[in-house]
């Protein structure tokens, strides 16, 4: 695996080409390879996901542990991404979607806290693997898929592989299942950029909903309770999805400007998430929001440190650019460095950005870096190509496997105008 292709892996989607990815998480191992295709290796590379990546980023609920275990994601993404399959990233499923990564599947499914005896409905079905992954921990499983052909082929999956408990329909899942309600948890794997009604009204008095809600690259995920018909919310962690097809996702009242791509809270002057997680980014990997009165752009900034080499740490954000409008993008940053040191050639401190087409199909990483050594604050810049194709990218910054401490602020990609 290339240092480039290892580190567009590291970024994700939960949903773009999920660009997801927590694979950058991940040291390099033997299952990373095309070989990995037997059973036992296959089981041996989920076991390996769950102990490295899963357990250690907080997943504790033993049987949604248990589950992940269990759950062949091989099973729910095409042949030739079977190498794939177990790095903890989004991969295309078709028709612009995604397979969530597996960390977020672990994520979302937790914070419904399942239990045997309910009844889930779930929003976007897609490839069929979040239904998997609930099907032995509660009783009925009911999933919605908008799209004709992804949700055909997740019910042909799902009943060859004997997830008898899981029921799919092809429709607007923001409208529901009526006829099936009320259900006990309610869990939506796609964005909307609220609530929609029919889904709080079809959520059990007591139940909870888990959503990412917000603009299209930019979402927090919450936990909802419905208590005496009213949804109180709680705000668990910032993330990215893919956004839904059809009219809810059309209607969108803050839409993208591709035209003029941006970063948001690229100085990280918004308070962190209590938990950990900084607004508007996603997947963040041992980072600290520091409070530091010279911080070179407000009184805050955000800090990266690694001892173990291969181990990511990194912070994500998706972004829309059109390639027609946008020929080339300048890209800078405030960096400090401690005694920063690369684990390879492939894996080094820096700035990262990955470009992706309308299919979200992935059109190259481009690099700021290697960042190394030690260095007091100082401004680091790189002006970069945006191919006519490109509609979509994932911005990314981070150690990527190499050890010491980088603090980054005041981010800034800037449209360069002709």
């Amino acid at each position: 695996m290339s240092g480039k292709s290892w580190l567009a892996r590291s970024c994700a989607w939960a949903a773009v080409a999920a660009c997801v990815w927590q694979a950058g998480s991940l040291p390099h191992s033997p299952w990373q390879s095309a070989a990995a295709q037997t059973r036992l290796e296959l089981e041996r590379a989920r076991h390996e996901l769950v102990d490295k990546v899963l357990v250690p980023s907080g997943v504790t609920n033993k049987r949604v542990v248990q589950a992940m275990r269990d759950t062949p994601r091989h099973e729910f993404v095409a042949f030739s991404l079977r190498k794939q399959a177990y790095l903890d990233m989004a991969l295309p499923i078709g028709d612009q979607q995604t397979i969530s990564s597996p960390l977020i599947v672990s994520q979302m499914t937790q914070a419904l806290d399942p239990k045997p005896d309910e009844r889930v409905l779930e929003i976007g079905t897609g490839s069929g693997y979040q239904a998997a992954v609930l099907s032995p921990l509660v009783k009925e499983v009911y999933t919605i898929e908008i799209v004709d052909s992804l949700g055909k082929s997740a019910a042909r999956t799902l009943k060859r592989l004997g997830y008898d408990n899981v029921h799919v329909k092809v429709g607007d899942g923001y409208l529901g299942w009526p006829e099936h309600a009320p259900f006990d948890k309610i869990i939506v794997t796609c964005s909307p950029e609220k609530v929609p009604q029919p889904l709080a009204d079809q959520l059990a008095d007591g139940g909870l909903m888990v959503v990412p809600v917000g603009e299209r690259y930019s979402q927090t995920l919450y936990l909802f309770r419905k208590k005496d018909g009213k949804l109180e919310s709680e705000a668990l962690l910032p993330t990215l999805f893919v956004p839904m097809t059809g009219k809810a996702e059309q209607a969108r009242q803050v839409k993208p400007d591709p035209a003029n791509p941006r970063l948001v809270n690229g100085s990280f002057e918004e308070p962190a998430f209590k938990e950990g997680g900084q607004p508007g980014w996603y997947y963040e990997r041992q980072v600290k929001w520091q409070d530091d009165p010279k911080s070179p752009d407000g009184g805050h900034h955000v800090v990266f440190t690694n001892s173990e080499p291969g181990l990511s740490a990194h912070l994500l954000q998706g972004f829309a650019v059109d390639g027609r409008k946008v020929s080339e993008i300048e890209v800078s940053g405030s960096v400090k460095l401690d005694d920063v040191v690369p684990a390879s050639a492939d894996e080094a401190c820096g700035i990262a950005m990955t470009l992706y087409d309308e299919q979200r199909r992935e059109l190259g990483t481009m690099f700021l870096g290697p960042l190394h050594g030690t260095a007091e604050w100082h401004v680091e810049k790189k002006t970069f190509r945006i191919p006519p194709t490109a509609r979509e990218g994932i911005f990314r910054i981070g150690l990527f496997g190499a050890t010491g401490t980088a603090a980054f602020d005041k981010l800034q990609m800037k449209k360069v105008e002709k």
